[in-house]
């Protein structure tokens, strides 16, 4: 499984936070920045486990 790492940065005078080298939009306070982060790892997880690639590069779909 990748793993996605998520920082929260400082960002055209306030807050963003960072995964794989790109920035998300601006957010005024760290905590709004942090929220967001949290919802954005919970969709890149939710997603994760519902599709995989095993060794042989085959993709499958999990969700049921």
């Amino acid at each position: 499984m990748n793993k996605i790492t998520f920082k929260i940065v400082k960002h055209d005078d306030g807050w963003a936070y960072e995964a794989n080298g790109a920035h998300s939009e601006y957010f005024r306070t760290r905590e709004a920045a942090r929220k967001a982060a949290r919802l954005a790892a919970g969709a890149a997880r939710e997603t994760t486990l519902r599709s995989h690639k095993d060794k042989n590069g085959e993709w499958y779909d999990n969700s049921g």
